[in-house]
């Protein structure tokens, strides 16, 4: 189609007309004439676009508010092996799987967790019954549900702001749920006493830690917070001193005495760490993680006169609590070895203690479900704390639920006990299997030493490298047991955290595994990493 474009001419203005008079008339006097569409349309656009540049209404270029170089320095530092590259290599390769890429294998075996459900294990049959009623009220007429699950969610439904888990709580938690938890520690601990308001419910062990961290973490320069860790440590610990700016000091555990604590080494971390910043928190962790180590009473001892002495905070975390395999091994709490040692200690150490919903025998790890201690903590900075714990609101409500549960599970005489107690047992028997199993056959592979996994969900077997694998690796930019992981995974499928995410002594190499998987998946994963690591040798030699 054809735009004709027109110009209003006028004729010559009259004084009258000048002055702004007799406007209908002028325009009843002019002649329409045609125009240039280009001259028309272009023209005054280009002198528009001419004035916007010459004035103001160009805004100067500028970057980007938030860059790499102008973000958090901290955040840079986190680091969090856990979910690293080879994770993220994993799940790259799922998705080439399900595209249709052939691999020499055809799935990816995710060992590098301890997501106990993602891996197969079976939830407990009570508590899903209870969260499915406290989200769904109506249930309660069912007649599906046993009446004890009924009475526990009426009971968790009572003491939430409109009967509804859907409501927020009390920034510490909910009442009743903080006195489970308590009841609980007095039973596990032999009667020792625990106060209610000592108790902080968490968005899973990792919250409540991190909190207790920022407490702490004070100073600049040498008098800077230190916080010794063990050394292998769970990554947690290592992202969060870097997030806060704290000095982290590392204490080697004793891979020769399986994976044991020494108070020499303690001592030795300690002095050292005094000469560029000040120690103030000791961080422990039972049983291990990643190690699976399972510490013995007088250690723990040890360890509390230790802190006494240096005048150290001590965090205690014992989220695997249950998971004890090992004969001869058995579970202590650091507040129950506390007490027992007297007034001397019990009254004046400050301590922290965790506990989580995602380990042990439930491996509810999404509910973000835990709780935290505190033991002798200052009244003004206890105040501070529940103001800090105020501005996130409160922990996840479904989570704190399943707390309830499991510090208050069925009981003898109720209608859910036997099978609550044949689920549990068979749990952590399997577990137990899994644990003398994984060590067993990875010690049949020359150039892989396991110790004995006493507790927790993993082994962190030591690897002995060829030279020119370890020169490979270094040539590409890669830690070698980075470099052998992810060989691993690319070739096998397993994924395998390497040892030097958690840390570990120079010129030593693990990886750490999970024992989650199902037993006969666990034994393939066994059995490709005998042939793999065999290969990878005799390639390397």
């Amino acid at each position: 189609f054809t735009l004709s474009v027109w110009r209003l001419k006028s004729p010559p203005r009259s004084s009258s007309r000048a002055r702004g008079g007799g406007g209908a008339q002028a325009l009843a006097g002019a002649k329409l004439t045609p125009l240039s569409p280009c001259r028309t349309l272009c023209r005054p656009s280009s002198t528009l676009l001419r004035r916007k540049m010459a004035g103001n209404d160009v805004p100067p270029r500028r970057g980007k508010v938030l860059t790499v170089d102008t973000m958090n320095a901290n955040v840079k530092k986190v680091e969090y092996a856990v979910r690293g590259p080879i994770v993220q290599r994993a799940v790259q390769i799922e998705k080439e799987l399900k595209e249709g890429v052939k691999k020499p294998f055809n799935e990816v075996i995710k060992a590098n967790i301890g997501d106990a459900h993602a891996m197969g294990q079976q939830p407990i049959t009570f508590f899903r019954q209870v969260l499915a009623l406290c989200s769904y009220p109506e249930l309660l007429d069912d007649n599906k549900f046993p009446e004890d699950a009924k009475n526990r969610a009426r009971r968790i439904l009572k003491a939430c702001g409109g009967s509804s888990i859907g409501a927020y709580s009390a920034s510490q938690g909910i009442d009743c749920v903080r006195q489970d938890v308590s009841r609980y520690i007095e039973h596990r601990d032999g009667g020792i006493a625990c106060d209610p308001d000592n108790i902080y419910l968490t968005t899973g062990a990792s919250d409540g830690i991190v909190t207790i961290l920022k407490l702490l973490t004070t100073g600049e320069g040498r008098t800077r917070t230190g916080v010794m860790i063990s050394i292998p440590q769970y990554p947690l610990y290592s992202a969060a001193l870097a997030e806060l700016g704290a000095v982290q000091i590392n204490y080697y555990l004793n891979e020769e005495k399986c994976w044991s604590l020494d108070i020499d080494e303690l001592q030795r971390s300690l002095e050292a760490a005094r000469e560029h910043c000040r120690p103030r928190v000791l961080c422990i962790i039972n049983p291990g993680n990643p190690t699976g180590q399972v510490q013995s009473r007088q250690c723990i001892e040890d360890v509390i006169r230790f802190a006494a002495k240096e005048h150290l905070f001590l965090m205690a975390d014992e989220v695997y609590q249950d998971n004890v395999y090992a004969e001869g091994c058995a579970f202590h709490s650091f507040k129950k070895v506390l007490f027992e040692m007297g007034p001397k200690f019990s009254s004046t150490v400050e301590l922290a203690s965790f506990h989580s919903t995602s380990k042990c025998y439930m491996g509810e790890c999404g509910f973000r479900g835990g709780y935290m201690e505190v033991i002798n903590m200052d009244p003004e900075v206890k105040a501070q704390l529940t103001k800090l714990v105020s501005v996130r609101l409160c922990p996840p409500v479904p989570g704190q639920a399943l707390m309830a549960l499991v510090t208050n599970p069925p009981q003898p005489g109720e209608p859910s006990y036997a099978q609550f107690i044949a689920e549990k047992t068979a749990t952590l028997n399997n577990l137990a299997q899994k644990a003398k199993m994984t060590e067993e056959i990875l010690n049949t592979v020359p150039g892989i030493r396991c110790n004995p996994v006493q507790g927790a969900m993993y082994s962190f077997p030591r690897i002995t490298l060829p030279e020119r694998a370890i020169k490979d690796a270094k040539a590409k930019g890669q830690v070698p047991d980075m470099f052998y992981c992810m060989k691993l995974l690319e070739e096998t499928g397993i994924c395998l955290v390497p040892g030097s995410g958690f840390g570990q002594k120079e010129g030593t190499f693990h990886f750490r595994m999970t024992i989650l998987p199902p037993t006969d998946k666990l034994q393939t994963m066994l059995r490709k990493l005998k042939e793999f690591h065999q290969q990878f040798t005799q390639q390397y030699s």
